[in-house]
């Protein structure tokens, strides 16, 4: 498995951001990591190697971002509106940074699928459904999409506009809404085990039923708790039987 680490000085964030890249060519996977975790989160958990097949066959080519929740929503020293200021410069690296990068290292028209375990399916999520036109579908896991669940009281314009479970019931702009009934790729899938919260998925499925916005919406078992070894065998497993 081709493995390259490279990075650059984000205008966007004002600091040294890196990437991981794993594989030659397929379609993109974007990994979002899960909570104030770096870009080798998902290599240093497994998660990389238990998609390897995928990416050694030449089915998806991993991107691995890093998170900067410690310096936003995790970060218990800063001021609520600060930390939303910082969340949505991470949404800024990602769309006038990282996609560019992705197609620089790929192509403009290889589709670039969004992906991400717990409080990463909750970026990866509102990645996707803010930005449609750079990301073309999402693959989100164990999450809770309401962002207020994070932000300890704080409500402002820009909580609201990274948060799926309260803009998305609201949104009737048929450009975003024709551009998620293009993608094949929408998929919300949880535990129902020990610290999973099913509901959050059950609740953006319903919001999604509502828009006629084609999705999948999948709910494993009791025996399904917010582990590891849980996102190893829902990623290679929607790799296998989705992608």
């Amino acid at each position: 498995m081709k493995r390259e680490i490279t990075g650059w000085h984000s205008p966007a964030l004002h600091k040294d951001m890196e990437i991981a890249i794993y594989g030659h060519y397929g379609q993109v996977l974007l990994m979002i990591p899960t909570a104030a975790s770096d870009f080798l989160e998902y290599e240093r958990y497994g998660l990389i190697e238990s998609i390897r097949p995928f990416i050694d066959m030449g089915k998806v080519k991993v991107f691995c971002v890093g998170s900067i929740n410690a310096e936003s929503w995790l970060n218990d020293h800063m001021h609520g509106y600060d930390k939303a200021v910082r969340h949505q410069q991470f949404n800024d690296y990602i769309i006038k940074e990282v996609i560019p990068f992705i197609h620089a290292q790929t192509s403009p028209e290889t589709p670039i699928i969004v992906t991400g375990a717990s409080f990463g399916a909750l970026h990866a999520a509102n990645l996707f459904f803010r930005y449609p036109d750079s990301i073309q579908g999402v693959l989100a896991m164990s999450g809770c999409y309401d962002l207020s669940a994070y932000t300890k009281g704080y409500y402002d314009d820009n909580v609201y506009f990274n948060s799926p479970a309260h803009y998305l019931r609201n949104l009737n702009a048929e450009w975003h809404l024709d551009l998620y009934r293009q993608s094949r790729h929408i998929h919300f899938v949880s535990g129902s085990g020990a610290y999973e919260d099913p509901d959050s998925a059950r609740q953006i499925s319903a919001i999604l039923h509502t828009k006629n916005v084609p999705h999948e919406l999948d709910i494993w078992g009791p025996d399904i708790p917010h582990e590891w070894w849980v996102w190893h065998k829902m990623l290679p497993h929607y790799l296998a039987t989705r992608f």
